[in-house]
């Protein structure tokens, strides 16, 4: 991929743009594998590696969290530099087609709702950031990030105008981050329009995305990860499973089984408002009461959630995906203590599995798969199957 952007070393966000793209598969495969193969199942011969799953090269990223900058009347969206001045992105090749196209009418709506965009050196101004996600049918969720109430009211006052310029725009909210602070949003979320959540299909299932539920930047990889472990759950048929740190209920749901199925399943994710988003999804995908109680979301943290689980409460099998910085030694301490048999490890850093992992030595690595969630970066997903030696 060509991006005019990098070449004149406007944004160096993608820090393998311009090398091949099968070399940067291959050099991501490498690494997994040298820092996974330490940890192979000697029982089964090694680690069984599945080919990798790659990704289209651009316009993957189905969600896009631009940094407002500029003037009101002349704003950008993308990045900031050095001195904290905005620089423009709109064109940026790896940001789906359908949120570029959105950008136009989003940039007019800044200067006709008066959003003076923030100067971050000054500590004034108005609009933040703009987070705009695509679902596969083309809706959009779009959300302004402001300091104010005043803004929202400007928003909402505007919004027949940007519903005309943007016709699939779905959901629009404001989120209140009134501080000076390093943070992509505040905690306040006000929803503007009547739809509130974004449903949007993963595959052969669709999740529903309130505006502040983490959901993956890449929806054709996060299809082939969800349908991995999936692939997995189902050979393994376990009675009962828990998924920690289950956000929007990608692998809950996945790894839930039909409609009717004995297999009870958990998942625990600190954000209240994921967990609304994986019971509005779980109560559209499953009808039956039934399946209702038997696939459950609760907000807590995964790990004190797991640290106070009474012995005869440990599932079959344990599904993690946690953020960039792994399970942490407690959570890795509690599988190794007390963790089934089987764990899909989900990673999108194979650094801190590899940590994770060394506090683990009773499980290893039977299995495993790199997805290409990150093109033109150095960051990618990575799958395993654990088993106890």
């Amino acid at each position: 991929m060509q991006c005019d952007y990098f070449d004149a070393g406007t944004c160096r966000s993608c820090t393998l743009m311009g090398q091949p793209y099968a070399e940067q598969v291959a050099g991501k495969e490498a690494r997994a594998r040298a820092l996974l193969e330490p940890f192979a199942a000697s029982t089964t011969g090694g680690i069984a590696w599945l080919p990798a799953v790659t990704s289209a090269e651009s316009g993957f990223r189905a969600k896009a969290k631009m940094v407002v900058g500029g003037t009101v009347d002349s704003p950008t969206l993308g990045i900031l530099d050095a001195a904290g001045r905005g620089v423009d992105l709109r064109h940026c090749g790896i940001i789906a087609p359908g949120i570029l196209a959105a950008f136009p009418a989003l940039i007019g709506s800044i200067t006709r709702m008066g959003l003076a965009p923030y100067d971050v050196p000054a500590r004034r101004g108005e609009l933040k950031h703009l987070i705009v996600t695509e679902a596969g049918d083309g809706a959009l969720m779009v959300r302004y990030v402001v300091r104010s109430q005043g803004a929202v009211a400007s928003i909402r006052a505007h919004l027949p105008w940007l519903r005309d310029a943007l016709p699939p725009l779905a959901v629009v909210t404001a989120n209140l981050l009134p501080e000076h602070k390093a943070v992509l949003e505040g905690e306040v979320e006000v929803v503007l329009t009547e739809q509130a959540v974004l449903p949007m299909g993963v595959g052969d299932l669709t999740l529903q995305v309130r505006p502040q539920s983490f959901v993956q930047t890449n929806t054709a990889i996060a299809a082939a990860l969800y349908r991995q472990a999936r692939d997995w759950v189902d050979e393994l048929d376990p009675a009962s499973v828990w998924d920690l740190y289950c956000g929007v209920g990608g692998f809950a749901l996945h790894g839930a089984g039909s409609s009717g199925s004995g297999r009870a399943v958990l998942g625990v994710e600190v954000s209240a408002d994921a967990v609304a988003s994986a019971e509005l999804a779980r109560d559209a995908l499953f009808t039956a009461d039934g399946d209702r109680r038997r696939i459950r979301f609760i907000a807590a943290d995964a790990t004190a959630f797991a640290l106070a689980a009474a012995p005869d409460a440990v599932p079959v099998l344990v599904i993690v995906n946690p953020p960039r910085r792994g399970l942490g030694a407690e959570l890795a301490g509690w599988l190794e203590r007390r963790g089934p048999a089987h764990v899909v490890y989900s990673s999108c850093n194979v650094e801190s599995l590899a940590r994770d992992l060394a506090a683990m030595p009773s499980y290893r690595v039977a299995r495993a798969r790199v997805l290409d969630m990150f093109p033109q970066s150095s960051h990618f997903e990575a799958i395993t199957l654990l088993e106890r030696a």
